[in-house]
């Protein structure tokens, strides 16, 4: 689910990839397309500012320094690139007593390796993903592991039905189409109960403080079983801190303190621009569709992957770049800045009211319905009523399969003809790691087409009955 549109994985990587391999997807990228010769590594960007004819030509001067060595060069459009990971973010004024602890703290950005803390006592602050992996971890080498949430959170394993990965389930347009037109107090009963099958939160101390916030869970198979066996205890909010302990908004304390790990997230920075092109106000950027800044000339400076999708990142950002590069070709135009800056109020509006207002959210936006939103921008979004009479097979897979990047290169600008085939053996690339093993397996091939049409059967007989009674 995280391929780009034109490249599936190799067919023997995992469906969860360790960061090495998706680095060697990465180069095998690279070569695929020949990219690299347009690749200068180990380059600081300093400055990005506008061509002194800017309002005619919306050109750039890009100040870089290479090997001690500084160069300016003129572009004819910049794509922003570095995301929202960008500068640790330790609030230290919110945790009173910091400056008296004896103990070693330091931000989730820094942490390597669970070599060093063996039989610690560690706090770990914050209820992310990253603060997730890294108790897990730690949990296995340390004498204690403690997590503070403040607000708690959703856990879901990465298996859902079937063993499938659970974007798979999750991600598809027919569910996307019911979180839209359910009325929201049905969808978040169907979330609350979806959350709670795997096991209960309020038992284990996790359930989000406003539920009903469509927040992005953890995405973590051991976290549960770690706190089962309380190799993980889950605590409330830090309140203060003391040489050795810390003391937990619910009057609590644990003694014995060695280290604290922050994982309290980022801060958006753009230090190489000038303060005015792409404004960062409590961590919140104005842009339209999370890219262009709206009060630019000329539309030629853009900001890609800023932006925290409930699903994959890649083929997001992919869409986005391929929107953004028909703009700066005179493919495709944009709005006026009084139009663009009513739907950034419209769209941040709605983003709250989905989401909450915390600092984790600020990005958070729905995953299939900004993929088709960028992909209508582009015209590569399929007709999936058109394609119902031309293609049913492929129209019913689109609908109800998996929401992947394939399908946005089925039609339009930029279309792979390999793109139906990836779309319908995607379920064989899913299982194709998993069968290490040689298994004889019965035929149900029979048993299964006697099931769907005494199906079919009940269907019809239930039509002809409802005709009767009427």
């Amino acid at each position: 689910m995280s391929c780009f549109s034109d490249s599936p994985m190799p067919e023997d990587f995992p469906n969860f990839l360790h960061n090495s391999k998706f680095l060697e997807y990465f180069r095998i990228f690279a070569k695929k397309f020949d990219l690299l010769k347009y690749i200068q590594f180990q380059t600081t960007i300093l400055s990005v500012r506008k061509h002194p004819d800017f309002l005619s030509s919306g050109q750039w001067v890009v100040v870089t320094e290479r090997n001690g060595k500084e160069q300016s060069a003129v572009f004819d459009a910049v794509m922003v690139y570095s995301g929202h990971h960008i500068v640790p973010n330790i609030p230290l004024d919110s945790f009173p007593g910091i400056q008296k602890f004896k103990g070693q703290y330091f931000h989730s950005r820094q942490y390597k390796h669970p070599e060093g803390f063996e039989r610690k006592h560690i706090l770990v602050i914050g209820m992310g993903n990253s603060a997730s992996d890294i108790a897990i971890e730690l949990s296995k080498k340390a004498a204690q592991v403690f997590i503070s949430t403040r607000h708690g959170s959703w856990i879901l394993r990465r298996i859902s039905e079937d063993g499938y990965p659970w974007d798979m389930v999750y991600h598809t347009q027919f569910s996307s189409m019911l979180r839209n037109v359910l009325p929201r107090k049905v969808v978040k009963w169907m979330t609350e109960q979806q959350m709670n099958r795997w096991f209960n939160h309020e038992n284990y101390g996790l359930i989000p403080q406003n539920k009903y916030l469509m927040k992005e869970p953890v995405l973590n198979d051991d976290l549960p079983s770690r706190i089962l066996y309380v190799a993980i205890k889950v605590k409330s909010r830090v309140k203060e801190l003391t040489e050795t302990s810390a003391i937990f908004e619910d009057g609590t304390v644990e003694e014995d303190i060695n280290v604290i790990v922050f994982a309290t997230g980022y801060t958006v920075s753009f230090s190489f621009l000038e303060d005015h092109l792409v404004k960062v106000e409590n961590n919140k950027v104005l842009l339209y569709k999370y890219m262009f800044p709206p009060h630019l000339e000329k539309s030629t400076l853009v900001c890609i992957g800023l932006i925290q999708p409930l699903g994959s990142i890649f083929p997001t950002v992919e869409l986005q770049a391929r929107w953004i590069t028909r703009i700066f070709k005179g493919l495709c135009t944009l709005l006026s800045e009084r139009t663009t800056m009513a739907d950034i109020i419209k769209r941040n509006g709605k983003r709250i009211d989905l989401f909450g207002e915390s600092q984790s959210q600020i990005l958070q936006t729905n995953y299939v319905d900004y993929l088709d939103e960028l992909a209508l921008e582009i015209g590569a979004k399929p007709d999936l009523l058109s394609l119902l009479f031309k293609d049913p097979k492929l129209a019913m897979k689109l609908y109800f399969g998996p929401c992947n990047s394939y399908q946005y290169r089925l039609v339009g600008p930029g279309q792979w003809k390999g793109a139906r085939s990836a779309t319908f053996t995607q379920k064989q690339q899913i299982l194709k790691p998993l069968k290490t093993r040689s298994l004889k397996t019965s035929s149900t091939f029979l048993v299964s087409f006697l099931l769907k049409f005494l199906g079919l059967l009940t269907v019809v007989a239930a039509f002809f009955f409802q005709i009767q009674w009427f």
